[in-house]
């Protein structure tokens, strides 16, 4: 079964990443395969919730784009430098495949052996001298093991094609020979006494006794087989090391790990029939040809809190969407094939998948009645936002009595947790919960900061300014808006970059927007100041 991700947007918050843990449990008790991960590192008040109940860390994914390792190239398609170029001809013409990888011990690519090379070895006009392992002769020539000293044969082919004596008195033998013959007995008794390296016994041949014990004393080699004299010597060369007969050896590799994208630029480019593909410790795991692009196996996923590409996986449309849940208004992105696609006007995305689990008749554990509470007390900020629904307050109780806890009291514990920007850079706080909006042709961000302490952001406002000036230009947007929430007041105060100053004059009917003014009972980005912001816009 393959494995289902599921995630929440980039700046994952608590009500994404507890989302996605407990929607990836509920869909596991129903059968599927999930696993939860996050697209970024989470913050402390999720991290807080995480440990509070025991829950580990997702791990983090860095995109869902097709990667080489999703092809299905030809896995596993790769041979021992000393394998035979015999084997090497069947692999290939298993696969119907022209060429195959060549690789050491360690499974690191030595060249590429082509059918090229071994007909080239195979006409080659130098068939006498010959070195191979006893194995590779075996195999090839479907022998039997007489008698083995040596793991490697090497030396000069002779055929006993003489009459035995006009052979015995002209032919000089010693340990450089391999002899290939019949049942020339006084031939064989020459070559044993004479310690040849290798005999090769053909046809219905087969040794005396007494031949074979002064064979095994000279510790000569031999190996019988069915095949006649005449097919032995023409064969014989295919014992040969495929390594000893590749042509290639500097080759063009892809990694698994590299994009499909970028294989198929090279691809195009290069013009090669086929690449090796390499892990992260350089080791051989196949081969691929530019077809393979069209065969991919797509990364199955989940999305929870966010329906737009740009809060998603960097790669999301190389992927397959089978499902979404969230609360949010609907955004950019879109599906080849109908999905389930859950959307509720409620202040969390968690009380969208506690539904779920009761109309799947799921028992909730405390671990995740515990997760699914936090993630609404952090979107709510503890019900009070006016995102709040009367299902969410519902909710909320619900999961109160199987995690056995007080929910105010838990709540307020949870926010302080990850209210403190103690240690944080501008740049840190600015992307706590940073979040893109499309205007028309183009695009604008709206980041969303909880404090408890205000001043530590407004005594920098300045310096915000011009983060968000810089942000607004690198990127493109129109104009960037932090909120920074007062916890404490139940307001928010406005930073901006500077083509916002008349935006947000005219969303709130203020008399006059100066950098980090005051706004009160603003705590809802989602609810109350994107649908402001771009009404006005819309209206400039």
């Amino acid at each position: 079964m393959e494995k289902v991700f599921i995630f929440g947007h980039r700046r994952p918050d608590t009500d994404s990443v507890a989302g996605a843990i407990a929607l990836s449990y509920l869909k596991n008790q129903l059968g599927m395969d999930t696993v939860p991960v996050v697209l970024s590192e989470i913050n402390n008040e999720t991290r807080f919730v995480l440990n509070f109940f025991g829950v580990k860390e997702p791990k983090y994914l860095n995109d869902v784009k097709a990667k080489v390792k999703d092809l299905n190239y030809s896995k596993g398609y790769f041979i021992d430098d000393k394998a035979s170029i015999y084997h090497g001809f069947l692999e290939m013409a298993k696969a119907n495949i022209h060429k195959i990888p060549v690789v050491d011990c360690n499974q690191k690519l030595v060249g590429i052996l082509s059918m090229g090379d071994i007909a080239n070895d195979q006409l080659s006009d130098d068939l006498h001298q010959f070195k191979a392992s006893y194995d590779n002769i075996l195999e090839v020539l479907k022998g039997k093991e007489v008698s083995r000293f040596d793991d490697e044969i090497e030396g000069e082919t002779l055929v006993a094609a003489y009459k035995s004596t006009t052979f015995i008195e002209n032919v000089k033998l010693d340990s450089s020979k391999i002899l290939i013959m019949g049942d020339r007995h006084s031939i064989i008794e020459y070559a044993v006494n004479q310690g040849v390296k290798l005999i090769i016994l053909t046809g219905i041949s087969d040794i005396k006794p007494e031949h074979l014990e002064i064979a095994r004393k000279n510790k000569v080699n031999i190996i019988k087989t069915d095949y006649d004299t005449f097919k032995v010597t023409r064969i014989l060369s295919l014992c040969k090391y495929a390594c000893d007969v590749l042509s290639v050896r500097d080759v063009l590799c892809i990694q698994d790990s590299e994009d499909v994208t970028e294989f198929v630029s090279i691809a195009n480019k290069t013009k090669y029939s086929y690449y090796p593909v390499m892990d992260h410790k350089n080791r051989c795991l196949g081969i691929v040809r530019l077809s393979d692009a069209h065969d991919i196996a797509r990364h199955k996923v989940i999305l929870v809190d966010h329906n737009t590409y740009e809060q998603s996986a960097i790669g999301l449309d190389e992927a397959e969407i089978i499902e979404i849940v969230d609360h949010h208004n609907i955004g950019s992105v879109g599906t080849e094939m109908p999905i389930n696609f859950r959307n509720m006007p409620v202040g969390s995305s968690n009380t969208v998948i506690y539904q779920m689990y009761q109309e799947n008749l799921i028992p909730i554990p405390k671990s995740m009645a515990g997760l699914m509470l936090s993630g609404i007390l952090s979107d709510t900020m503890i019900l009070k936002s006016p995102t709040t629904t009367d299902l969410d307050h519902k909710v909320v109780s619900e999961l109160s009595k199987i995690a056995e806890l007080d929910f105010k009291e838990y709540g307020e514990k949870m926010l302080k947790a990850g209210l403190s920007i103690a240690g944080k850079t501008i740049e840190e706080v600015l992307y706590t919960d940073f979040k893109t909006y499309p205007l028309g042709e183009h695009k604008m961000s709206i980041a969303q900061i909880m404090v408890a302490d205000v001043d530590e952001i407004l005594d920098k406002k300045l310096e915000y300014q011009q983060l968000l000036n810089q942000v607004s230009l690198d990127n493109d947007y129109l104009f960037t808006i932090l909120i920074v929430t007062d916890v404490i007041r139940n307001g928010s105060h406005m930073l901006f970059s500077d083509g916002a100053k008349d935006v947000i004059k005219g969303a709130f009917n203020l008399s006059e927007a100066e950098l980090g003014v005051y706004i009160p009972d603003i705590l809802s980005r989602k609810k109350q100041v994107v649908p402001k912001v771009i009404t006005q816009c819309d209206s400039i």
